[in-house]
């Protein structure tokens, strides 16, 4: 008697956990670092973080943001990668990782973005500074211009390099920001971050110190830093899927140790997490709504923008959607105006809020067309 209630019990225990179990995602990794941060580099969504806003130095992460400048000069059509870019003393005396290039002779442009993004070269992040700026010090006010233009509000530049400097300072999370900016403003040049060696003035190539290229054939950058108050840091972003993941891991204690809590980090983002599509841009979801007092007697209510969510693994399917437009609209109605909104959820949890909005305009009518319309919601109106 006592066994049978014992199995009623359990039986009734793991029915009521059982939707617990599918909604809830494990706990995340802990990290031997400083900060670390794990983001959808679509949505923006922030999967992990710890000390994510607190102020550490970047070392070499710094030369995201120099690279960032360079292939926006060049989109711009301010500088070209065939421009030939004087070497000046400064440059060639930079201390740390080089790319090897020589005071006095010129070197092409391009050469010298794979040489900060592959080498990481000191020397050639120096070169291009003066060579967009004038001066390291004037590109480092360009630096901090475009941060605060991205967002990276806890970030100071000092230098193009990441050199050791007071007030030279950043967060995982700004660099999160860099980072996906880095992906989707300038692909053309981020796709060298994916580049394992480059050679320069030496007999052998060097090789791309982000070991997770080597490791993992989804990752395709980013940027590897280290100094000995910043540690060893690392920005690295994956795609599977059609899911990109950017991970951001500051201050560990070696080079295997940030490629291995990097690796931490997007193992568990893919693992439990997935970017849904959810609606197209312009997607109808009231189509043909009725206008009073209008022109025109419809129009439908859609989704302005394209919209992706990161929702856990397998959630994808269940998400539930709800239209909520009035029940009447009165012209006139602007293109573009909001007229209700639409919502997201799964397991009960409201995930997002988006605004319906008119996919037309519908002046309003004239005076004989307004009063039918009047007379004609007067009957709706008693007989609804």
């Amino acid at each position: 008697m006592i066994s049978k209630l014992l199995q009623i019990f359990l039986a009734t225990v793991l029915t009521l956990l059982a939707p617990l179990a599918t909604a809830l995602t494990p706990a995340p990794p802990e990290l031997s670092a400083k900060a670390w941060i794990l983001v959808d580099a679509d949505t923006g969504e922030i999967l992990v973080e710890h000390n994510a806003n607190e102020q550490l130095e970047p070392a070499s992460l710094t030369k995201m943001m120099t690279s960032y400048i360079v292939s926006k000069d060049i989109h711009q059509g301010k500088i070209s990668e065939q421009d030939m870019v004087p070497i000046s003393v400064n440059a060639w005396r930079m201390g740390g990782s080089k790319m090897f290039i020589r005071e006095g002779t010129e070197v092409k442009l391009i050469d010298l973005l794979r040489g900060v993004i592959i080498q990481s070269g000191n020397d050639a992040s120096v070169a291009l500074a003066e060579y967009v700026a004038g001066s390291e010090g004037a590109f480092a006010d360009v630096m901090n211009q475009q941060a605060q233009l991205l967002g990276m509000n806890n970030t100071n530049y000092e230098n193009a390099t990441g050199w050791p400097a007071e007030g030279h300072l950043t967060t995982a999370y700004d660099l999160s920001l860099l980072a996906r900016a880095l992906i989707k403003d300038h692909p053309e040049h981020y796709s060298i971050y994916a580049e394992k060696y480059f050679k320069y003035n030496i007999d052998k190539p060097q090789p791309n110190r982000n070991r997770l290229l080597w490791r993992d054939k989804s990752v395709d950058g980013i940027k590897t830093g280290h100094t000995e108050a910043a540690g060893y840091c690392l920005v690295s972003s994956a795609l599977r899927d059609g899911m990109r993941l950017v991970a951001v891991v500051m201050g560990t204690d070696s080079d295997e140790a940030r490629a291995r809590e990097s690796q931490k980090l997007l193992s568990y983002g893919f693992r439990y997490f997935e970017s849904a599509k959810v609606f197209n841009a312009q997607q109808v979801m009231q189509e043909n709504a009725r206008v009073w007092y209008g022109e025109s007697e419809n129009l439908n209510l859609v989704v302005a923008e394209e919209t992706q969510l990161t929702v856990p693994y397998g959630a994808a399917k269940k998400l539930q959607i709800d239209v909520n437009a009035p029940e009447q609209i009165e012209a006139p109605v602007a293109l573009g105006q909001q007229l209700g909104t639409v919502t997201v959820s799964y397991d009960g949890e409201l995930l997002r809020e988006l605004p319906l909005v008119a996919d037309r305009e519908i002046p309003e009518a004239g005076f004989f067309a307004r009063m039918w319309d009047s007379i004609k919601l007067f009957f709706v109106g008693i007989f609804s």
